[in-house]
Protein backbone atom coordinates (compact mmCIF):
# COMPACT_ATOMS: atom_id res chain seq x y z
CA UNK A 1 0.00 0.00 0.00
CA UNK A 2 1.16 3.48 -0.68
CA UNK A 3 0.01 6.82 0.82
CA UNK A 4 0.68 10.51 -0.06
CA UNK A 5 0.13 13.30 1.41
CA UNK A 6 -1.29 17.05 0.10
CA UNK A 7 -1.93 19.88 1.03
CA UNK A 8 -0.69 23.84 1.58
CA UNK A 9 2.65 24.01 3.05
CA UNK A 10 2.54 27.74 4.63
CA UNK A 11 -1.03 28.21 7.02
CA UNK A 12 -1.47 31.57 9.12
CA UNK A 13 -2.00 31.32 12.60
CA UNK A 14 -5.46 30.90 13.50
CA UNK A 15 -6.46 29.47 10.43
CA UNK A 16 -7.62 25.68 9.89
CA UNK A 17 -4.67 23.28 8.46
CA UNK A 18 -6.29 20.65 6.26
CA UNK A 19 -4.19 17.92 4.75
CA UNK A 20 -5.65 14.66 2.89
CA UNK A 21 -3.83 11.27 2.83
CA UNK A 22 -4.29 9.58 -1.12
CA UNK A 23 -4.53 5.99 -0.16
CA UNK A 24 -2.97 3.18 -3.30
CA UNK A 25 -2.59 -0.02 -3.47
CA UNK A 26 -5.05 -1.22 -1.26
CA UNK A 27 -8.14 0.38 0.53
CA UNK A 28 -9.19 2.04 3.54
CA UNK A 29 -12.43 -0.36 3.94
CA UNK A 30 -10.14 -3.36 4.24
CA UNK A 31 -10.50 -5.24 7.66
CA UNK A 32 -8.35 -4.42 10.60
CA UNK A 33 -6.41 -1.55 9.48
CA UNK A 34 -6.46 1.88 11.26
CA UNK A 35 -5.38 4.81 9.30
CA UNK A 36 -3.53 7.50 11.05
CA UNK A 37 -2.40 10.84 11.15
CA UNK A 38 1.48 11.31 12.70
CA UNK A 39 3.13 14.76 13.08
CA UNK A 40 7.12 15.66 13.85
CA UNK A 41 8.54 18.70 15.16
CA UNK A 42 11.83 19.26 16.67
CA UNK A 43 10.31 20.41 19.99
CA UNK A 44 7.93 17.53 20.41
CA UNK A 45 9.45 14.38 18.61
CA UNK A 46 6.83 11.58 17.43
CA UNK A 47 3.25 12.93 17.97
CA UNK A 48 0.10 10.52 16.86
CA UNK A 49 -3.06 12.79 16.17
CA UNK A 50 -5.88 10.56 15.39
CA UNK A 51 -7.14 7.31 13.17
CA UNK A 52 -9.82 6.38 11.54
CA UNK A 53 -11.02 2.72 11.39
CA UNK A 54 -12.04 0.59 8.48
CA UNK A 55 -15.52 0.99 9.13
CA UNK A 56 -14.98 4.31 9.92
CA UNK A 57 -14.75 4.78 13.46
CA UNK A 58 -12.74 7.61 15.13
CA UNK A 59 -9.93 8.19 17.84
CA UNK A 60 -7.99 11.22 18.56
CA UNK A 61 -5.33 11.92 20.78
CA UNK A 62 -6.77 13.89 23.89
CA UNK A 63 -4.33 16.29 23.57
CA UNK A 64 -5.38 17.76 20.15
CA UNK A 65 -9.20 16.40 19.88
CA UNK A 66 -10.26 19.60 20.68
CA UNK A 67 -8.73 21.16 17.84
CA UNK A 68 -8.42 17.79 15.22
CA UNK A 69 -11.25 16.34 13.13
CA UNK A 70 -10.59 13.46 10.81
CA UNK A 71 -13.01 12.45 8.04
CA UNK A 72 -12.56 10.02 4.60
CA UNK A 73 -13.89 9.11 1.06
CA UNK A 74 -14.49 5.76 0.71
CA UNK A 75 -14.92 6.59 -3.45
CA UNK A 76 -11.85 8.12 -3.76
CA UNK A 77 -10.00 6.46 -0.62
CA UNK A 78 -8.63 9.16 0.73
CA UNK A 79 -8.43 10.24 4.74
CA UNK A 80 -8.15 14.19 5.89
CA UNK A 81 -6.96 16.01 8.49
CA UNK A 82 -8.30 19.50 9.81
CA UNK A 83 -6.40 21.25 12.46
CA UNK A 84 -8.02 24.31 13.45
CA UNK A 85 -7.02 27.54 15.46
CA UNK A 86 -3.21 26.86 14.67
CA UNK A 87 -0.07 28.64 16.27
CA UNK A 88 3.78 28.09 15.22
CA UNK A 89 3.58 25.35 17.48
CA UNK A 90 1.85 23.18 14.96
CA UNK A 91 5.02 23.64 12.74
CA UNK A 92 5.85 20.16 11.91
CA UNK A 93 6.30 17.47 9.33
CA UNK A 94 3.00 15.86 8.67
CA UNK A 95 2.46 12.12 7.75
CA UNK A 96 -0.06 9.82 7.14
CA UNK A 97 -0.13 6.06 8.15
CA UNK A 98 -1.54 2.89 8.56
CA UNK A 99 -1.03 -0.10 10.36
CA UNK A 100 -3.61 -3.07 12.15
CA UNK A 101 -2.95 -0.58 15.58
CA UNK A 102 -2.93 2.84 16.19
CA UNK A 103 -2.10 5.22 18.91
CA UNK A 104 0.81 6.62 20.39
CA UNK A 105 2.01 3.62 22.42
CA UNK A 106 1.85 2.02 18.88
CA UNK A 107 3.61 4.44 16.76
CA UNK A 108 6.36 5.11 19.73
CA UNK A 109 9.32 7.76 19.27
CA UNK A 110 10.52 6.91 15.94
CA UNK A 111 8.89 7.52 12.50
CA UNK A 112 8.64 4.74 10.17
CA UNK A 113 9.59 2.22 13.04
CA UNK A 114 5.76 0.06 12.30
CA UNK A 115 3.64 0.28 9.26
CA UNK A 116 3.23 2.11 5.97
CA UNK A 117 3.51 5.58 5.92
CA UNK A 118 3.98 8.66 3.03
CA UNK A 119 6.63 10.27 3.12
CA UNK A 120 5.41 12.93 4.56
CA UNK A 121 4.58 16.74 4.19
CA UNK A 122 6.00 19.32 5.77
CA UNK A 123 3.97 22.19 7.12
CA UNK A 124 4.71 25.45 8.34
CA UNK A 125 2.66 28.08 10.78
CA UNK A 126 3.41 31.62 9.97
CA UNK A 127 1.92 35.09 8.98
Amino acid sequence: VQLQESGPGLVKPSQTLSLTCTVSGGSITTNSYYWSWIRQSPGKGLEWMGAISASGSIYYNPSLKSRTSISRDTSKNQFTLQLSSVTPEDTAMYYCATDKSFGSRWYGSRPKAVGSWGQGTQVIVSS
